[in-house]
Formats: C-alpha cells, sequence, structure tokens
C-alpha cells in the first residue's frame, strides 16, 4: 500500500480519533497533519511494521501528548461535537437541544481532565485497548493505567454530580 492510499483510506479515521483526544476539530486537524507530514517520510519503515495503521494511531496519540507546551492546547474549548447519539429510554421524542447541552457538558468535563487521564479514558473507551495495551502506549505500567483511568472517572463523576445539583438548584 503507498502512503497516498493510506492517507485516503485512514484520514476520517485518524481525524475522529483525534478529536476525541484533543476536543477540538481544528487542534485534531493539525495534529494528523503534523503525523501525516512526518509519516510520509519514514513511510518506507512505517509500511514494513506488522500494523502501519496502530504505528501511524501512536503518532497520533504521541502528538497529542508533547503539544502539551503550548498555553493554547492547555485550554481546550468544547467543538460542540456530539460524542455519541443519545437515545431516550422512554421512546419519546427528545429535544435535540437536551442533547447538544449534555455532550457539550460532557466535553467541557473531559478537556478538564489531564492529558494522560483524557488519553487513557481515549484509548479505553474509544479505541477498547485493554491496560496492557494502553501501558505499552503510554510506557508506563498497567497500574498507572488503572490509576489515571480511576482518577478521570472520578473527577467526571463529581464534575456531573456538581453540575446536577446546580440544575436542580435553578429549577427550585
Amino acid at each position: 500500500m503507498t502512503f497516498e492510499q493510506f492517507a485516503l483510506a485512514r484520514l476520517p479515521s485518524l481525524l475522529r480519533y483525534a478529536v476525541v483526544l484533543t476536543g477540538d476539530r481544528d487542534l485534531a486537524q493539525d495534529v494528523v497533519q503534523e503525523v501525516l507530514a512526518r509519516a510520509q517520510v519514514r513511510w518506507k519503515r512505517i509500511s514494513d511494521a506488522d500494523s502501519p495503521e496502530a504505528y501511524v494511531r501512536r503518532m497520533v496519540l504521541n502528538e497529542y501528548l508533547s503539544w502539551r507546551r503550548s498555553w493554547a492546547v492547555r485550554h481546550i474549548h468544547a467543538a460542540g461535537e456530539r460524542l455519541i447519539e443519545l437515545d431516550d429510554a422512554r421512546g419519546g421524542v427528545r429535544d435535540h437541544a437536551d442533547g447538544v447541552v449534555e455532550a457539550d457538558a460532557l466535553w467541557h468535563r473531559l478537556a478538564a481532565l489531564g492529558r494522560k487521564q483524557r488519553a487513557v479514558l481515549v484509548l479505553r473507551y474509544y479505541e477498547q485497548l485493554d491496560d496492557d495495551a494502553i501501558a505499552d502506549l503510554l510506557g508506563c505500567a498497567p497500574a498507572t493505567v488503572r490509576s489515571h483511568a480511576s482518577r478521570a472517572l472520578q473527577i467526571l463523576r463529581l464534575d456531573q454530580q456538581s453540575e446536577l445539583r446546580v440544575h436542580a438548584e435553578e429549577r427550585s
């Protein structure tokens, strides 16, 4: 497979992955563009790897983690995109605005996480990798991965509980 064929076939998937990591479509495009530019130069070596896609995805992850030095990147702003389609459990018609508000709130909670915590959640729940694979990608122990995931989920739960309290107080 040539680099051009790979880039055309995998670009949408790489962009989705980067958007979930960064929380910002523009930043995700920058990260993927930078990675693909470097991958093109090294394509002969990358294409000889067992899984060129996994190699490039790791490059995207490393690029995202290395952008932490930039002030603009440390302050992720939600793009307003939906992470998942939310179904109404009652089977009725939901107001589209409610779903947008929920997705936006989730993006804001994710943006509050540290980079490694966010990366662990993305790799675990979006990429569906196990702790050993995540540890290998991040260069840490599986126990560290579990610790990052636990802290991140705790932060998300606390943020959600505080939002629910604020909404309950607004209604009363």
